[in-house]
């Protein structure tokens, strides 16, 4: 009779995981999964009407990339500018894709050539951003979420 009690005790002190609610067996997976997601990477690329969800993420980057950088040679095409050289240069431009399709600035690396010459890029650029095409936003697992970009601008005057 007392290995039956023994055993029973020794049962129930091993087998707490049986007595552990639903909730915090629900948010112990939930935990574990969110450890193991990759945060730096998305699922899909934020997408301009033009692009297809459907697409591979690799077409779907060089489609957001590709009408980006359309929108913005037209953008800067329509501007006159007067250098008293030429210049030749790649500027980087940071920004970011809040969750519901906002873009934003974050930050433009230009040379010092550029910004003697057209002081004015950055305002132009802004005011490009204000101008984009709708845009759907970045998704990871289905859910929208925020991302950021850099993309290099090339500026050739010559």
């Amino acid at each position: 009779m007392q290995r039956a009690v023994l055993f029973l005790i020794l049962l129930l002190c091993v087998s707490c995981d049986f007595f552990e609610s639903k909730e915090l067996k629900t948010q112990k997976l939930v935990d574990q999964e969110i450890k193991e997601i990759n945060w730096n990477t998305i699922d899909q690329f934020p997408l301009f009407i033009n692009c297809d969800e459907m697409d591979s993420k690799e077409d779907q980057k060089k489609c957001f990339e590709d009408t980006f950088l359309q929108h913005f040679s037209k953008v800067l095409s329509d501007y006159e500018f007067v250098l008293d050289k030429n210049i030749t240069d790649t500027i980087n431009m940071d920004f970011l894709v809040d969750a519901i399709g906002k873009v934003s600035m974050i930050n433009i690396e230009k040379n010092s050539a550029v910004a003697d010459q057209i002081p004015e890029f950055n305002g132009i650029i802004a005011r490009g951003i204000k101008d984009l095409p709708t845009l759907k936003p970045a998704l990871k697992r289905g859910i929208p979420v925020k991302a950021k970009f850099r993309i290099p601008l090339i500026i050739n005057t010559k």
